[in-house]
């Protein structure tokens, strides 16, 4: 089973449903978007309840290798599934693509966490382009002298809606001359970002770097022992599990 939310499950899932047809292939979102990509092999939505309920899933559908494809800041369901194999001794292969690093022109501003990032907006009106996804956008209602540009796939909650806030509903990849023109547009002076690594997501941080606007980048929230930066280095190590009999430690 791969716990996904990422393009690197999607594209496992991907590989390895025609590839490898005697594998049966269970991809499990937690069900944040309604509307998820389109997805290869079994589409599992939803959360299983804490590790227990982990731990009985796995168990009931004979599981023989769990896959961690979640996203670098979906620390939970990581704690969860190292738990999960700790317990049932179903091998565990983490495949998580590595952190963005500044290059020459970049100006970071480096943050713990979301919260940190909202503080560190100061005092000052800014308009900020919040890249964050809609789940933490309700920190930001502490700093309503800002003007804040949303971008996320859907409409955040109610409860999470912000003052003096535009939103813009769209899913990646984007194009870095898109991303200049829409700073431009509504004369963007600060950029919150997780540091996730993405390709479809990194043209901001190239058309902040060419216009010079600070980026605060919020660090991962847990650092992970990777067993794979790309689907094609996870489609091997299943296969190498799958091939010495170690798979199902049960």
């Amino acid at each position: 089973m791969i716990l996904g939310g990422t393009t690197q499950a999607r594209e496992l899932a991907t590989l390895l449903e025609p590839h490898h047809p005697q594998l049966r292939t269970t991809l499990s979102l937690a069900g944040r978007t309604l509307t998820p990509a389109k997805q290869a092999g079994e589409l599992r939505v939803g959360g299983f309840g804490g590790t227990a309920g982990l731990v009985q899933w796995l168990r009931e559908q004979a599981v023989d290798i769990l896959v961690d494809a979640t996203h670098p800041f979906a620390a939970t369901m990581s704690r969860h599934a190292l738990a999960a194999v700790q317990e049932t001794g179903i091998p565990l292969i983490v495949l998580e693509r590595p952190p963005w690093q500044p290059v020459a022109g970049d100006h970071w501003i480096d943050v713990p966490d979301m919260e940190a990032a909202a503080a560190a907006l100061g005092d000052m009106p800014q308009s900020v382009f919040l890249a964050i996804g809609r789940q933490t956008l309700a920190v930001f209602q502490k700093y309503p002298q800002h003007r804040y540009i949303i971008r996320s796939i859907e409409a955040p909650n109610t409860e999470d809606v912000l003052p003096n806030a535009l939103s813009i509903f769209a899913r990646g990849p984007f194009q870095v001359s898109d991303e200049r023109t829409l700073f431009k547009t509504h004369g963007i002076t600060r950029i919150v970002a997780k540091n996730s690594g993405a390709d479809a997501t990194e043209a901001k941080l190239i058309a902040a770097r060419e216009l010079g606007i600070p980026v605060l980048m919020v660090r991962r929230p847990l650092p992970r022992n990777s067993d794979a930066t790309t689907a094609e280095d996870a489609m091997q190590c299943i296969l190498n599990h799958l091939a010495s009999g170690s798979a199902r430690g049960e």
